[in-house]
């Protein structure tokens, strides 16, 4: 994975920011079927997903559990192609990962900036979705091992309300394979949700999150929450 991320990673930091975002898109798509395949060929760890005729037609704010690294790869894979990422702004200062980061031009953040980020997330977010792309916000902030549960943000429901696009939430149990902080991982088949979308429209950023939080911590909820042949 490190040798992977960093071929692309230097491809897209230096002439990949040559192509049309579109190319660029495609770029970061491959890396992360390539990973996906490493994965699978390496450590023996695969995934299927349920709920794939939910994904709309038209963009939407995509609001995913977090669990693990597992998820950033997967869902370039899984949802359509033109993404824009919300995530902490720690992460553009990786040296070579950062960088590729920038060309695929996500929304940075400060999260403990608060009502700034939160704006940044509506700004930003709507251009993006003007643009046609797919908005993917962690609501969580942060990866939460399994078993746990961490307050939802509402910078994704605030876009959702000023913007009236729909929200079309993710859940999985990833982190059971590959945990928050761990490098090591393990075989098997990570179960990945995608839920009917929610409409907006006439509902507050509150109702908007509260139901996105209720859908994605019920449906982990009914997850394997342990690995087969007991392995934990």
């Amino acid at each position: 994975m490190v040798v992977n991320t960093a071929l692309f990673g230097l491809y897209l930091a230096t002439a990949g920011w040559l192509l049309p975002f579109s190319g660029r898109s495609k770029v970061a798509n491959l890396w992360a079927r390539s990973n996906l395949a490493l994965l699978k060929i390496i450590c023996g760890l695969t995934y299927e997903v349920v709920g794939q005729e939910n994904i709309p037609i038209v963009n939407t704010i995509v609001l995913s559990k977090h669990q693990s690294a597992w998820e950033t790869i997967a869902l370039r894979c899984i949802l359509p192609p033109e993404q824009t990422w919300v995530l902490k702004r720690e992460l553009m200062r990786i040296p070579i990962f950062g960088w590729a980061l920038a060309a695929a031009e996500p929304i940075a953040i400060d999260r403990k900036s608060g009502r700034r980020a939160a704006s940044q997330i509506i700004e930003l977010g709507y251009k993006r979705l003007k643009q046609g792309r797919t908005v993917v916000i962690f609501p969580e902030g942060t990866r939460v091992a399994p078993g746990n549960r961490k307050k939802y943000g509402i910078g994704g429901a605030l876009l959702a309300e000023k913007t009236g696009y729909s929200v079309l939430p993710v859940a999985h149990n990833a982190g059971i394979f590959w945990r928050r902080r761990g490098i090591k991982k393990y075989p098997g088949t990570i179960n990945v949700v995608i839920g009917p979308v929610i409409e907006s429209n006439g509902l507050s950023a509150v109702e908007i999150n509260k139901r996105a939080e209720n859908w994605i911590e019920n449906t982990l909820a009914a997850l394997p929450q342990e690995r087969v042949n007991g392995q934990l």
